[in-house]
């Protein structure tokens, strides 16, 4: 591999079964590698601070929020994503579909994951032990009842599909979602997936100290604002020219 760029360092492991090489900033969290650089997108990213599993992946086997592994800390490992077709991987997509158990779809990548890891250490495991295994994973949609029964079908292989009910006869019954196999494949594309590559990009960074109003900080002259050690460019949305309109 040629020498990395200044800021970059090659990385190697293997992920889902194949050995990747690729030349990355090395404290960049894994998560935005693989989505980024490796084009990986079911890994999803939703709090990136570790609090809601989205992101969840499995190194050498045991889940981890990706957001929180610095891209170097892979170096030498194995990593498994929900694009991945070995293992408990296929029996869990299978039952989270037949059950219903993906709503919306940004946590089910990390709960199949977290899932794996699970049936991987234990194949048999009753409803507290799937529930502390998908306890770092967040759900806002299902209320967990249909993730954990998934769990349990997968491990016993009670795979059931679900039914096509007679005209009429649908109501009450558990029908197979028209987009469910997208999201328990990972390959559901959400906004951060496929941007525009004109996208406007933004971040909102949260200020460790009290900030002025913006009002406040317009109008204090230029000598004292360029002086002040906090009064560095507040941008707000009526700064930004490229959008077409603004609210506040």
């Amino acid at each position: 591999m040629p020498d990395a760029a200044p800021g970059l360092a090659p990385v190697t492991f293997t992920l889902n079964g194949e050995p990747v090489s690729v030349v990355a900033p090395p404290f960049a969290p894994l998560s935005d590698t693989l989505r980024e650089r490796l084009r990986l997108t079911g890994t999803k990213v939703g709090c990136e601070a570790g609090d809601c599993g989205a992101c969840t992946v499995l190194l050498d086997g045991a889940q981890v929020c990706s957001c929180l592994i610095a891209t170097a800390q892979a170096q030498g490992t194995a990593i498994t994503t929900i694009e991945a077709d070995h293992g408990a991987i296929p029996r869990l997509r299978a039952a989270f579909l037949a059950h219903g158990a993906a709503q919306c779809g940004i946590c089910t990548p990390g709960m199949i994951l977290a899932a794996a890891d699970l049936l991987a250490r234990e194949p048999t495991p009753d409803a507290a032990a799937v529930e502390d295994a998908l306890g770092g994973v967040l759900c806002r949609c299902t209320g967990y009842r249909k993730i954990i029964e998934a769990v349990l079908d997968a491990a016993t292989g009670n795979l059931a599909p679900a039914a096509h009910p007679e005209a009429g006869a649908a109501v009450g019954a558990r029908i197979a979602r028209l987009d469910g196999w997208p999201k328990v494949a990972g390959t559901d594309l959400f906004a951060a997936d496929a941007p525009p590559a004109d996208a406007l990009w933004l971040r909102a960074v949260r200020s460790p100290t009290r900030v002025l109003a913006s009002p406040s900080v317009t109008s204090m002259p230029r000598a004292a604002a360029s002086a002040s050690p906090r009064s560095s460019p507040l941008p707000t949305c009526r700064g930004i020219t490229a959008s077409a309109s603004c609210r506040t």
